[in-house]
């Protein structure tokens, strides 16, 4: 028969397991190690207010994607991982939804217009699927951009350098907006692919 003793050093023996198998989840998902959400929603597209061209050389604005959903992503040509990995993602997403992929607007703005002209946006784009459209313009319209879009970038030490090596800190979420221009959802650069893919039809649905 086990004492009394034993056994409440037993229970704190499994709650101590317990609390340290679920902590982790904790800090991750609801702690302090939780991914920071936006601190503000973006605005509707149809509110932001800059000017681009994509890698057309088109004149494009943001007004331009209202009408239908869209997919928005910032990134820049010289990323070494996170961008090639998120345009080929969503160039899957695009392929896997057939002839829908005609009834989305699917966009991404470069943060790094010092480097990325329009002809390396033109070669670029060339890598991904075909629906994609590359948006670039001014640093100043970059800004406002990003500010309507309530993203973040930085770029790295050595970007005023001509021919400059430098990385680009930026937000790597996929904007989902709705036909009307209002955000939907946000895609993050982790998410598994079924989930996405229902992100995107839930919105083509409505």
């Amino acid at each position: 028969m086990i004492s009394r003793r034993a056994f409440a050093a037993y229970l704190a023996g499994g709650a101590a397991v317990a609390s340290a198998l679920l902590l982790p989840g904790w800090w991750q998902i609801s702690g302090p190690g939780a991914a920071p959400p936006l601190p503000r929603l973006p605005l509707p597209l149809g509110e932001m207010s800059f000017s681009m061209q994509d890698h057309t050389g088109a004149e494009v604005s943001p007004q331009g994607l209202v009408g239908k959903p869209s997919l928005v992503f910032f990134g820049y040509t010289f990323c070494p991982d996170v961008c090639p990995t998120t345009l080929s993602d969503i160039s899957t997403w695009l392929s896997g939804l057939g002839a829908d992929a005609a009834r989305l607007n699917a966009v991404f703005i470069t943060v790094d217009p010092g480097r990325d002209t329009l002809p390396a946006m033109a070669q670029y784009m060339q890598h991904f699927h075909p629906a994609i459209s590359g948006w670039r313009g001014s640093l100043a319209e970059t800004d406002k951009a990003v500010a309507g879009f309530r993203a973040s970038y930085t770029l790295g030490e050595g970007a005023e350098g001509e021919g400059a090596d430098y990385a680009v800190e930026h937000t790597s979420s996929v904007f989902l907006f709705k036909a009307d221009g209002r955000l939907a959802a946000l895609i993050d650069l982790h998410e598994d692919r079924a989930q996405a893919v229902a992100k995107i039809q839930r919105v083509l649905q409505r």
